[in-house]
């Protein structure tokens, strides 16, 4: 029997079909739209699509028997070709998106007119980590963007008018690394600085319960250098020791006012915890406890430099009002004889109340990290079988190439997937001579969204090869200055490609079927009803996959790198998917500023 609807539910639909006729007004995206957003079928309006960020759509025209018909639709120029990470949202016909360096615009969903057009002036002219942004967050009449000079704006959502604009954290108040503390000789001297230590923001904020929670990035980032072949990824990564940066942050703001309700950093005073000589599964790491222990008395306070970045939008149960989300590196990067300790909360699963802001618990995949394996890719709610038994359930696809299924009240890990890539070396300490280690920093599956098919008991994750060579060096002392010693972590000269996995949930995540593709694969992944999985790639291709078996059904190449999360939606009884075609510089993708909107050719 059909339950009647609620009253607000109702008079919801009816607040929306009023706003229905002009793409330029919206109705008001409330804490109840926000809450029931997965129930929506035809639009897109947080950041994973749902709370629990399964990143999965109910819609199901575009299926295995019509994506032959997939053709653009529309493309809307950004006029930046940088690194282009948006993942749009849809409300009432509109679409939200972030260009590259945070700037905000509402196109119709249905032509990709510009509505309005937000243009970030920067209060920084130095950025940590680059121009990319992930995407903004509705709620309450406003558009909210956390910014690449760590700020945090709200924008009236009929117009783009700022309506408040905060700052997250200070700029230029804290050491970072630069090229003078490489030796005379090192060749990594002709490279160019592409990122340092510092203070950003990348992620789409979140929208809950009248906050609007956001974190920072680039504390403990490392010297980034680029690399001296066009086309190649990521040059290198230099991590000194040091004090560089500060403790990262996720907090809660006011979604009216922009008033800090709480924050957690996620390093603080007693981070050096029990200096455990293994991983919480049972990975040895190479650690000499007592030296660290006994440097505890010049470096005690190094929590105050400690780094651990926020890399994606936070998930939501909404039943329990658990927040959980991932943090990043220690800092230094790679460099460790400052920092002695397990370094909590870097590189760990966290989840806090979220009203408040509390710690519930943490589960820390790699303690005293030294290879770059930030907690990236969100974590996302599903619920698995033990003995017999349903259980509310937390999966993260993580850097070190494994998928994570915890127990989501309590953070116990019930079980690893079967590795989604190749693995060597993984906790290898660096030598002069170079170590080969891999995943390593860059994944694994790096910061890119996984999708959950429930129905299926499948998740679908995309993943990177790119093995790295780690090693050591040294500036020789000079006079009374002692040497200072650094780390580098640049690729390997060998083939690099990615991964799209479908990890089987009924069956402890072992591998249903995998696809290996030529680039490795950053961006996101999307799965459909329609028996769909869409990921794009670093060389321009856009493509859609059996869901049951992994075979390729159609390809579209867009241009540029296509290195940001696809979407769904639905309008007049057209379904769409839409990607940011603009590439990725830290992969060596090529760059651009589009977003390219599919949907079925007429018959």
């Amino acid at each position: 029997m059909l339950k009647p609807p609620k009253l607000s539910r109702i008079l919801s639909a009816l607040a929306m079909l009023a706003c229905a006729t002009s793409a330029s007004v919206s109705a008001d995206v409330d804490d109840q739209r926000l809450t029931t957003a997965g129930e929506n079928r035809g639009e897109w309006l947080l950041y994973g699509r749902d709370y629990g960020q399964q990143r999965f759509s109910p819609l199901d025209q575009v299926n295995a028997g019509t994506v032959k018909r997939l053709v653009p639709k529309w493309i809307y120029q950004t006029g930046s070709a940088a690194t282009f990470q948006t993942s749009p949202l849809i409300a009432d016909g509109v679409m939200y998106l972030t260009a590259p360096f945070s700037h905000v615009v509402a196109v119709d969903a249905k032509t990709g007119r510009e509505i309005w057009r937000y243009e970030h002036k920067r209060q920084a002219e130095k950025i940590c980590c680059g121009p990319a942004n992930r995407g903004a967050a509705l709620g309450y009449g406003k558009v909210y963007v956390a910014t690449v000079d760590a700020r945090l704006v709200a924008l009236d959502q009929k117009t783009g008018k700022p309506v408040w604009d905060i700052g997250l954290a200070e700029q230029g108040t804290s050491a970072t690394e630069d090229k003078g503390v490489l030796a005379a000789g090192d060749p990594l001297h002709g490279r160019n600085i592409t990122g340092s230590t510092g203070a950003g923001a990348v992620i789409a904020p979140l929208v809950y319960d009248g906050k609007v929670i956001v974190g920072i990035t680039g504390v403990g980032y490392g010297l980034h250098l680029d690399s001296p072949r066009p086309g190649a990824p990521l040059g290198a990564v230099v991590g000194v020791s040091g004090r560089y940066g500060r403790p990262g942050f996720l907090a809660a703001y006011d979604a009216d006012t922009g008033k800090q309700i709480w924050k957690f950093e996620t390093t603080q005073k007693g981070w050096e915890g029990e200096f455990v000589s293994a991983t919480p599964d049972g990975m040895p790491l190479p650690r000499d406890i007592p030296a660290e222990k006994a440097s505890m008395s010049k470096f005690g306070d190094a929590w105050r430099y400690g780094g651990g970045s926020i890399w994606h939008t936070p998930t939501v149960d909404t039943a329990t009002g658990l927040l959980y989300f991932g943090i990043g590196n220690p800092s230094p990067q790679a460099a460790d004889g400052t920092r002695p300790g397990d370094n909590l909360y870097t590189v760990a699963l966290v989840a806090l109340e979220a009203e408040t802001g509390k710690l519930v618990w943490h589960y820390q995949q790699v303690p005293h990290d030294l290879w770059g394996y930030d907690v990236a890719s969100p974590p996302t709610l599903l619920d698995v079988d033990v003995d017999g038994k349903a259980v509310p359930a937390l999966g993260q696809a993580s850097k070190l190439g494994w998928y994570y299924v915890h127990d989501r009240r309590d953070g116990k890990l019930l079980f690893k997937s079967e590795a989604f890539v190749p693995q060597d070396n993984l906790f290898a300490r660096p030598t002069p001579e170079g170590v080969r280690v891999t995943p390593g920093p860059a994944g694994g599956s790096n910061w890119s969204p996984a999708s959950l098919d429930a129905g299926r008991g499948l998740v679908y994750v995309a993943g990177m090869h790119i093995p790295m060579i780690y090693r050591t060096d040294e500036l020789p002392a000079d006079g009374d200055k002692p040497p200072v010693p650094y780390f580098i972590i640049e690729p390997s000269h060998e083939e690099n490609w990615g991964t799209l996995t479908a990890l089987d949930l009924h069956n402890k995540g072992r591998i249903a079927w995998q696809h290996k593709t030529d680039q490795p694969l950053v961006g996101g992944v999307l799965a459909t009803a329609g028996g769909l999985v869409f990921t794009g790639e670093g060389g321009g291709d856009f493509s859609a996959f059996d869901a049951k078996t992994g075979a390729k059904l159609w390809s579209f190449n867009c241009g540029a790198g296509v290195n940001a999360p696809p979407v769904s939606y639905e309008l007049d009884g057209e379904q769409y998917i839409a990607v940011a075609a603009g590439g990725s510089q830290i992969w060596g993708f090529r760059q651009g500023g589009a977003v390219v909107v599919f949907g079925l050719a007429k018959e």
